[in-house]
C-alpha cells in the first residue's frame, strides 16, 4: 500500500496526467469485467484462476527467473499461451451473454432488490405453495439469487412476467402445458416455466423422492438458489438450500425461512464485486 500510495503522490506532484488516465483505465476495464461476471457461475471460476492459477504462475515464472532453469522455462513459455486460449473456452457462456447484453445497450446492469420486494415475493411464493400443496398440484420454483441461471432459463419458455400468486397457479395447474418443469424467479418476476432443472445425485437423498425433488437439490448444489417444491403425490412442501432439503413446510415456516435466507448481509468493508467478496 506504501508504494501505490508512493507512485500516486509522484503522479500528481509530476502532474503526469496520461499516468493517471492510464490507471483509470486499466481500473475500469477491471471493474467492467467483474461485473460482467457477476451473478454467473463464472465467479467461483474467476476466483479459482485468481488465487490459484495467476498466483500459480507468477511463483514457476519468478523461480524460473533466478534460477535459470532451461527446460522449466520453456514448460512455462509452451503454457502460457494455452493458458490465453484455455479461457475463453471456459468462459464461453459468459462472454456470449456480455456480448448479448452489449448488444442491448450496455454492460452495467444494476440490480436492485429492495426488502420490501422480497416480503412481496415471499409472501406470493408462500401463498402459492399453500394453494398448491391443497390442491395436489405439483410444482417447483426456483429462486434466483447470486449465481445466474441464465442457461437452465433459456432451457424453459420464456414468460418474463410480474411475479404473482395467480400466475404461478396457472402455470403449475396440470392441464397447462407449462406445468412440468420448473418456474425460475429473478427479482419480482417469473423469467421462464418448464425449465429442466439437473438432477441431483446424492445418496443422501430418500429413494421415495421424486424428480422434482432431485432437481431442487441438484440446482442448489451448483448455485447458491432456493428451490421450493410441492408434492404431487402427498402435498408436501419442502424447500432445498446448499444440496439440503426442509420437507413438510407450512406457509407460515417456508416464509420464515425465505425472510431469514434473504436477510440483509452485514456491512463489510469491500464491495461485492471486490475479487474475494464475489460469489459470497
Amino acid at each position: 500500500m506504501g508504494d501505490i500510495a508512493w507512485m500516486l503522490s509522484q503522479i500528481i506532484l509530476q502532474r503526469d496526467l496520461r499516468s493517471l488516465f492510464d490507471i483509470l483505465l486499466v481500473s475500469l476495464i477491471f471493474y467492467g469485467l467483474l461485473r460482467l461476471v457477476r451473478g454467473t457461475p463464472a465467479l467461483q471460476l474467476l476466483r479459482g484462476i485468481l488465487f490459484l492459477g495467476v498466483g500459480t504462475v507468477f511463483l514457476l515464472v519468478l523461480a524460473s527467473n533466478l534460477f535459470a532453469f532451461t527446460a522449466f522455462n520453456w514448460l512455462i513459455r509452451t503454457l502460457l499461451p494455452a493458458l490465453l486460449v484455455a479461457i475463453p473456452v471456459i468462459f464461453q457462456p459468459e462472454l456470449r451473454r456480455a456480448l448479448e447484453r452489449l448488444g442491448r445497450g450496455g454492460l452495467v446492469i444494476v440490480r436492485a432488490n429492495p426488502a420490501a420486494d422480497m416480503l412481496k415475493v415471499i409472501r406470493s411464493v408462500s401463498r402459492a405453495a399453500r394453494i398448491l400443496s391443497e390442491r395436489r398440484h405439483g410444482a417447483i420454483i426456483v429462486l434466483e439469487r447470486e449465481t445466474g441461471l441464465q442457461q437452465y432459463v433459456d432451457s424453459g419458455v420464456e414468460i418474463n412476467g410480474e411475479l404473482s400468486t395467480e400466475l404461478m397457479l396457472t402455470i403449475f395447474h396440470p392441464k397447462t402445458a407449462l406445468h412440468d418443469g420448473a418456474v425460475i424467479v429473478r427479482e419480482e418476476r417469473i423469467l421462464a416455466a418448464a425449465c429442466a432443472l439437473p438432477l441431483s445425485q446424492s445418496f443422501r437423498l430418500e429413494r421415495r423422492l421424486g424428480l422434482r425433488h432431485r432437481a431442487a437439490v441438484g440446482i442448489t448444489e451448483i448455485s447458491d438458489a432456493v428451490a421450493i417444491v410441492v408434492s404431487e403425490e402427498t402435498g408436501t412442501v419442502s424447500l432445498a438450500r446448499h444440496g439440503r432439503m426442509i420437507r413438510h413446510l407450512d406457509d407460515a415456516r417456508l416464509s420464515k425461512l425465505l425472510q431469514n435466507f434473504y436477510k440483509p448481509e452485514p456491512l463489510v468493508p469491500f464491495p461485492r464485486w471486490w475479487p474475494w467478496r464475489m460469489g459470497s
